[in-house]
């Protein structure tokens, strides 16, 4: 009995499934990390963005902006506020009223909280890598596969610190308001590397994010408000270098957490 060739009409070998027709047309389906969600976010906020202080969204009247844009395309992303010293003065006095209770919490209290924050930061990872690729003009591979994951496993850390200050770091006390300034390379990274012992430690924190990246710090402060961290104990302001600078020298800021570069650091 003579054999038969095999059928080739099959789905696979059909001209726009072929791995030649893929090549050639370079057609691929949806990635996970498109922007939607990022851009819905934006949207939400009507691509305008004041401070978070207290758990809310202040937007004094009267305000100077900045256009966020992306460094990639040079698309605008939104509109945000450029501070001035009563801002500061909001969020300070905030965060220092917020720290006669946090400072007071049980370790085991405050451990929670930081847990639930690493938990909320993993379970909205995929809008904050895709906010940060935006706002920074890294590559999402960079955000999703490194930034974001780091940022949850410090808070995850940092929960253990809470937890074990009272036996392994007795002698550690909380000092009070710390005002934390970072710069645009590192955005999420670098904030988290200041707010996490901050907080872990009994400390309240007054942030002002870099001027060409404040998205991603506004977007995590929202998360930390969902996740019920208090009111006070996390918040964000943004404005220029001269602003920032305003921040570190508040009487009522207790300790400065600053990354940046030698001419910025000068304007304190």
């Amino acid at each position: 009995m003579a054999a038969t060739r095999p059928n080739n009409t099959s789905s696979l070998s059909t001209e726009s499934n072929s791995v030649a027709g893929i090549f050639d047309t370079m057609s691929y389906g949806p990635a996970p990390e498109t922007e939607n969600a990022a851009q819905a976010w934006i949207e939400k906020h009507k691509r305008s963005f004041g401070h978070f202080i207290d758990n809310k969204w202040v937007k004094p009247v009267g305000r100077k902006t900045y256009t966020s844009k992306s460094p990639v395309t040079g698309e605008v992303l939104s509109e945000t506020i450029q501070g001035e010293e009563e801002d500061i003065e909001l969020a300070v006095s905030a965060a220092h009223k917020a720290f006669q209770s946090w400072s007071k919490l049980s370790c085991d209290v405050r451990a929670r909280y930081l847990y639930s924050i690493a938990r909320h930061v993993q379970k909205h990872s995929r809008l904050l890598s895709v906010v940060e690729a935006l706002d920074n003009g890294k590559s999402i591979r960079e955000t999703r596969d490194c930034d974001i994951p780091l940022v949850v496993r410090h808070f995850y850390h940092h929960a253990g610190w809470a937890e074990l200050m009272d036996s392994e770091m007795s002698n550690w006390k909380p000092v009070g308001v710390v005002g934390a300034i970072v710069p645009w390379n590192f955005p999420l990274m670098l904030l988290t590397w200041k707010v996490c012992p901050a907080l872990a430690m009994g400390n309240t924190v007054v942030l002002k994010p870099a001027t060409y990246t404040r998205l991603s710090a506004l977007l995590f402060a929202e998360i930390c408000a969902e996740a019920g961290l208090p009111p006070g104990v996390f918040n964000v302001v943004t404005g220029n270098g001269a602003f920032g600078s305003k921040l570190a020298m508040h009487q009522q800021v207790d300790k400065v957490a600053f990354t940046g570069s030698t001419q910025v650091f000068l304007l304190f």
